[in-house]
């Protein structure tokens, strides 16, 4: 027996009649007699007596329908009293820029969806400071990545992204040898020679090139080192260099593919792992907890609808 079930034969009773009830409901009326026939037959007993003239509740039918009526009363309570004690507070969250690329509005949105009364403080800013903001808990989550993970927290593995050398798409800015071909990935051996542009070595992104590049056995061409997204894709917009990273590096531009150039780096290891990182959950407070939840939550949705191009869950 379902609450809905019970919603509808209270509202049949009520109109005395299916088709004006399944017109209120707004459902199909062969679907309504079917749920008030599921009914009857779970209880064994007729509750209902059906005439040209519409529908009357039986003996038995009119008890079941006060005491449903009861039933429901008791529900709305039960409804209205958790939405008078929901959740409440406020939490800070740490994205770096190509994370927040993808899930910041998500998660504003699913959040205010969710838990209408929590506060969200977010917080945007490169992987390294962001490693230091949650050390001296002034952050209750972030979102870091595999170098970055502290003992003291708790740490959810979410997803691995794949890396991607990019350039600007202006004929004036080509940095590559020209091919008759562009390849469509290319070995982190073969970025030797480019000239790169890189956030510091502080920071998550850049650990994870060193380390493939060390496995490639070479060095890259660091031309600049720059600590912001933004101004670092105009550098690389405007042609003073390529850069490497995943692709939510360009998730904000409407234009990326008419203004950069994507390939895709085939070293097996030449992946950013990311993981939701918190404070230990007796630190957390319960709003803490719920955003844990709903984050997790949304950056599962982008992967699997595909909004979170070269990407793959974790778990």
């Amino acid at each position: 027996m379902e609450l809905r079930q019970l919603r509808y034969l209270v509202r049949v009773i009520e109109l005395g009649s299916i088709s004006r009830a399944a017109l209120d409901l707004e459902l199909v009326q062969s679907a309504l007699s079917q749920q008030i026939s599921r009914l009857e037959s779970e209880l064994s007993t007729r509750l209902l007596q059906r005439s040209s003239k519409g529908v009357t509740p039986t003996e038995a039918g009119l008890a079941f329908f006060r005491e449903a009526q009861l039933v429901l009363r008791h529900a709305e309570q039960a409804v209205r009293s958790a939405q008078e004690s929901r959740l409440s507070g406020g939490v800070s969250v740490g994205m770096a820029p190509t994370t927040a690329s993808v899930l910041g509005l998500p998660l504003l949105r699913a959040m205010r969806e969710r838990y209408p009364d929590v506060r969200l403080h977010v917080v945007e800013s490169l992987s390294g400071h962001l490693t230091g903001m949650l050390n001296a808990r002034q952050l209750d989550l972030a979102i870091l990545f595999d170098s970055q993970a502290g003992r003291r927290w708790s740490v959810m593995p979410l997803l691995e992204e794949k890396l991607f050398l990019i350039e600007s798409r202006q004929p004036e800015a080509a940095i590559a040898a020209p091919s008759a071909k562009s390849p469509k990935r290319m070995s982190v051996a073969q970025l030797a020679d480019l000239p790169l542009i890189l956030p510091t070595g502080s920071h998550g992104l850049r650990s994870t090139l060193e380390s493939a590049f060390a496995r490639a056995k070479c060095k890259p061409n660091v031309v600049a080192e720059i600590d912001s997204l933004a101004m670092l894709m105009d550098a690389v917009d405007s042609g003073l260099g390529c850069t490497v990273q995943p692709w939510a590096a360009v998730g904000r531009y409407a234009d990326a593919a008419q203004r950069f150039k994507l390939t895709e780096i085939s070293d097996t290891l030449a992946r950013r792992a990311t993981a939701l990182c918190s404070l230990s959950d007796d630190e957390l407070s319960p709003a803490g907890l719920a955003a844990r939840v709903v984050l997790a939550d949304c950056a599962r949705e982008a992967v699997l609808s595909g909004r979170w191009v070269g990407a793959r869950l974790i778990s």
